[in-house]
This record gives structure tokens, sequence and C-alpha cells, in this order.
């Protein structure tokens, strides 16, 4: 029998990475974009493309529901190519949105759909001020102010829906993208993770894990990520071949 993934943001930088994995290893996948022009990539992908606006709720629903998978991934956002910092503040907010109200969306379509599995896309830059490493139940920066502020809060928004809804609900916080697609070729900065890798962990998610947080990152002394190397079986040093 072939299994089902919705895959949210399909067209982005990790969708684009993962969606051959989970084609490649048997998942039928039903993948969204926002602009009919990304379509048909979509499609020579493998995919079969569905164009959607997050926060139209019920239209949402209805994509869900006639996909019916077994998967809901959510690997949405919304930031300038190469997180460019002249475009940031204004990002921001949208970013949040996705985070907040679009998350409540896709949950919503995805308990609607009866579907006994989500993956969400997180961050692992948004924790509080602490000591290193930091580890999954560290406190996010929910207080700060500026840009942070608004960032930490849409994570918290997002994972505490995904944790808290009526199915297995696993959140991937993602360290700083680089790789094809991203705009960065070598690490930004601390906690980076390559953007294969992250949708490895995405495509190891699928299949496998308990509800919960997982650091997906590489390691240089910021995060704790033995919890995603022991129960998602994932290696930061993976690459597509």
């Amino acid at each position: 029998m072939i299994r089902t993934v919705f895959l949210a943001g399909a067209s982005g930088a990790i969708g684009r990475r993962l969606a051959p994995l989970l084609i490649s290893d048997g998942w039928r996948v039903c993948g969204t974009t926002r602009t009919t022009t990304k379509a048909e990539s979509l499609r020579e992908l493998g995919v079969e493309p569905i164009v959607l606006d997050i926060f139209d709720k019920a239209a949402v629903i209805a994509a869900v529901l006639e996909a019916r998978p077994d998967v809901v991934i959510h690997q949405l956002t919304d930031l300038p190519p190469a997180l460019d910092p002249a475009r940031m503040a204004e990002a921001a907010p949208r970013n949040a949105r996705i985070r907040d109200e679009g998350t409540r969306n896709l949950v919503a379509a995805a308990v609607n759909a009866c579907s006994p599995r989500f993956i969400a896309q997180s961050v692992a830059f948004a924790y509080a001020e602490k000591a290193l490493p930091y580890e999954e139940g560290d406190a996010l920066a929910v207080t700060a102010e500026g840009r942070a502020g608004v960032s930490a809060r849409g994570v918290a928004s997002l994972e505490t829906q995904v944790l808290g809804a009526p199915f297995t609900g696993i959140v991937l916080r993602y360290g700083r993208l680089y790789g094809p697609g991203t705009g960065f070729d070598t690490p930004p900065g601390s906690a980076a993770v390559h953007v294969d890798a992250a949708a490895k962990a995405a495509a190891q998610a699928a299949r496998m894990g308990e509800s919960g947080i997982y650091n997906v990152a590489e390691d240089d002394g910021t995060l704790i990520t033995d919890k995603a190397q022991k129960a998602l079986a994932w290696q930061s040093a993976w690459r597509m071949s």
C-alpha cells in the first residue's frame, strides 16, 4: 500500500531536497506552493503540486482531506533569499504569522483528515540566552525585544500547537541552513546544518520517532543533538549522492 505525505512548503529550500527523498522511499508526495509558476517544477520532481494559500483555512482543510495523508510535513516559511538583512525586519512578522496562523490551519486540517503523524520545521536559534550547549528543554526567547522576540513567539506558537494536537507531533529545531537553495555555500554561523541533512531528518521523522522536540544541527558545542541521532537515526554529515 502506497503511503501519502502532504508536504506544505514543497518548493522551499528544504522541501525541494526532501521531496525526492520521500519519493525514493516509496511515498506519494502531495506538495504545496504559493504560486502556479512553481507547480510545474514540483511536478518534474514527481510531486503532485497543490497551489495553496496557507491562510485560507477552508482551502487548507479541503486540500488535506483530499490527499488523506499518512503524514503531514510543515516546511513553510516566508523569508527573503539568503536572509537578506535589509529585508529581514519586514519578513519576521510574516514568518511568525505562518508559524502561528498557518500552523493552526494545517494542524486543523491534519486533525480533520485523521492524519496520525505531523512533522514541523522549527529553529534552533530562538533559545533564551544561557550557558552553552542548548538542549530541547531549554526556554525560548519569547520575552526578547524586537525581531528576536517576534520570531521566538512564532516558534513557540508553532511548537505548542503541534505538540498539543491528537497525533504524533514531531518538531525539528533546525540550525542555520546552508547548501543548495539557501543562499549560503558554507555555514552562516554557529549551530548550522546542511540543507540535505535537514531534509534527511524530516524524511526519517516521517517513519520513526516519538512526539517531541529534536535539535537538528552540526556539533559545534552550541546544541545537544543526541536525541535526533538516537531516535531518528540522523547524522549531520549526511548528503544527497
